[in-house]
C-alpha cells in the first residue's frame, strides 16, 4: 500500500514529530489542568478546607465522567489514526459521528442517574454532615454540565488524531482562562462558594464546545461532521469501545478506589486528612501531566505507522516517549519530595493542612519516577489495538493493586498506610508493565524487517483495514 503525503503524521523525522505535536498539547492541558486547580485554589483560600474535602467527595463522580470522555477520545483517536494511516478517510469520518452520538447519549445518561438523589450517592461515597453541604453544591451544578465536559474531551484526542495540535490547545485554553475569570467573579464578588466553582467550570467548558463545533463546520477540519454520519455505526462503536473501554475501565476503577480512599481517610484521619488527599489529587496532576501530553502525542503517530506499516517509526517514537516521560518524572520526583510545601500553599494558608498533606507528598510520590513509562505503557497498547493489553495496564493499578493496599495497610501503619499505599502500587504497576510490552516490541521488531502493514487486526477490532 502506498501512502499519499496528505497527513502531517507522515513524517520521518519523529522526534520533531512528537515535540510538534506535544508542545500545544502541553500548552492546552497545562491550561486545562486548571479548571480543577483553580476551583481548588479560589475555594481553599475563600471558603477553606471543608470546601476542599467537598471537592474531594465529588471528584470520583467527575473522574466517572471523564472517563466517559477518555473512552470516545482514546478509542476514536485510536480507530481514526489508524484509518487514516490506512487511506480510508470516509470509515474515519463514520467512526467520528458515531462517537459523538454514543457520548451524547451516555453523557445524558449519566447525568439523569447522578442527579436524581444526590445525596444518597455522596453519603455512599462516605461523605460527613459536615462536608455534605459542600459536596452537595458542587456537583449538582457540575453534572448539569456533563455533556460539555465528555464532548471537549473527546475532541482533544479526536482532533488531535489527525494530526491537528493547534486547535485542542486553543479550546483548552479558551475553556481554561474563561474558567479564572468566572472563578474570580463568582467566588470573590458574588460569594457563591463552591457553587460559584462548578457553575465556572461548566461555562468555561461550554464554551470550550462551542470552539470546536465551529471549527468543524468551518471546513478546516481533516474529517467532517456529516449528519448522516450521526447515526451509529455499531461495527465501529464496537471498535471504539474495544479500545476507549480500557480507558474508561481505568478511570471507573480509580473512581471507585478514590471512594474507598476517602472513606478510610475519614476512618484515620478526619476531614482533614481528605483535605490533603484533595490537595494530592491536584499536584498528581501537575506531576503526571507532561508524560500523560506526550503520551497523548506519541499514540496518533504510533497508530498511523502501525496502520501503514511502518515499524521502525513505531519503535522510534516509543524510545524517544519513553525516555523524555522517565527525565521528567524524575525531576517532579525530587521537586515533590523535597519542597513538597511550596506546592501545598498554593492551595492553602491552613497551617495544620500545610503540614500533614507535606506529610502525605513525601510518601505518596516517593515512585514517582516510575510513573511516565508507566503511562508511555499504556498508551502504546491504545494506540496500535491491543484491547486486552491495553484493559489490563489501566485496570489491574487501581482496581488489584492500590484498592487493596488502601484497605490493607492502614491495618498496620494506620494514616501513612493509604499514603505508602501509592508508590507500593507504583512500583507493581512497572513490572506488570514491562512483562506486557516486551513481547509487543519483539513484534515491532520482527515486523519493521519486512515493513508489511498490518491493517487493524481483526483479533482486537471489528473492523478490518486491508492494504
Amino acid at each position: 500500500m502506498s501512502i499519499t503525503k496528505t497527513n502531517v503524521l507522515d513524517d520521518d523525522r519523529i522526534g520533531r514529530l512528537l515535540l510538534t505535536l506535544s508542545l500545544p498539547a502541553f500548552v492546552g492541558m497545562f491550561v486545562m489542568t486548571l479548571y480543577n486547580v483553580v476551583d481548588t485554589i479560589f475555594i481553599g483560600h475563600y471558603v477553606g478546607a471543608l470546601g476542599i474535602a467537598g471537592l474531594s467527595f465529588v471528584f470520583p463522580i467527575q473522574v466517572l465522567t471523564m472517563g466517559v470522555g477518555q473512552m470516545m477520545g482514546m478509542g476514536g483517536a485510536s480507530l481514526v489514526s489508524r484509518l487514516i494511516g490506512a487511506d480510508d478517510t470516509p470509515k474515519a469520518e463514520r467512526a467520528l459521528g458515531s462517537g459523538l452520538t454514543f457520548t451524547l447519549i451516555i453523557s445524558a445518561v449519566l447525568m439523569i442517574a447522578t442527579l436524581s438523589n444526590p445525596d444518597l450517592w455522596l453519603r455512599l461515597m462516605g461523605a460527613s454532615e459536615t462536608i455534605l453541604p459542600y459536596a452537595r453544591g458542587y456537583m449538582t451544578i457540575i453534572l448539569i454540565g456533563v455533556f460539555f465536559q465528555t464532548f471537549a474531551m473527546s475532541q482533544n484526542f479526536l482532533i488531535r488524531a489527525t494530526g491537528n495540535a493547534r486547535v485542542p490547545m486553543i479550546g483548552m485554553i479558551i475553556g481554561a482562562l474563561s474558567n479564572i475569570g468566572l472563578d474570580a467573579l463568582f467566588i470573590i464578588p458574588l460569594g457563591m462558594g463552591v457553587q460559584g466553582a462548578a457553575a465556572a467550570t461548566v461555562i468555561s467548558q461550554l464554551f470550550t464546545c462551542l470552539f470546536y463545533l465551529r471549527y468543524y463546520m468551518s471546513g478546516k477540519s481533516f474529517l467532517r461532521i456529516h449528519l448522516q454520519n450521526m447515526r451509529i455505526k455499531w461495527d465501529l462503536l464496537k471498535s471504539i469501545l474495544a479500545i476507549g473501554i480500557s480507558s474508561f475501565a481505568r478511570t471507573a476503577a480509580a473512581s471507585l478506589t478514590a471512594v474507598f480512599i476517602n472513606i478510610t481517610l475519614l476512618s484515620f484521619g478526619g476531614d482533614l486528612a481528605v483535605s490533603s488527599y484533595g490537595l494530592i489529587q491536584r499536584i498528581a496532576i501537575f506531576a503526571q501531566m507532561p508524560s500523560i501530553v506526550i503520551g497523548q502525542a506519541m499514540q496518533p503517530i504510533l497508530g498511523f505507522n502501525y496502520g501503514a506499516g511502518r515499524y521502525d517509526r513505531g519503535l522510534r517514537v516509543i524510545k524517544i516517549a519513553i525516555i523524555a516521560t522517565t527525565v521528567y518524572s524524575t525531576i517532579a520526583f525530587c521537586a515533590l519530595y523535597f519542597g513538597p510545601e511550596l506546592f501545598i500553599r498554593i492551595f492553602t494558608p491552613d497551617s495544620g493542612l500545610i503540614v500533614l498533606a507535606a506529610h502525605a507528598v513525601r510518601q505518596v510520590f516517593f515512585a514517582t519516577y516510575v510513573i511516565g513509562f508507566v503511562i508511555i505503557g499504556s498508551v502504546i497498547f491504545q494506540a496500535i489495538g491491543k484491547a486486552s493489553q491495553a484493559f489490563i495496564s489501566a485496570v489491574t493499578r487501581p482496581a488489584l493493586f492500590l484498592l487493596p493496599l488502601v484497605l490493607l495497610l492502614p491495618r498496620f501503619w494506620q494514616l501513612d498506610g493509604v499514603w505508602l499505599a501509592f508508590p507500593i502500587t507504583d512500583a507493581l504497576t512497572t513490572v506488570l508493565v514491562v512483562v506486557l510490552l516486551i513481547p509487543q516490541i519483539r513484534v515491532f521488531r520482527r515486523r519493521g524487517m519486512t515493513q508489511v502493514p498490518v491493517g487493524i487486526e481483526p483479533a482486537t477490532e471489528s473492523v478490518e483495514v486491508k492494504p
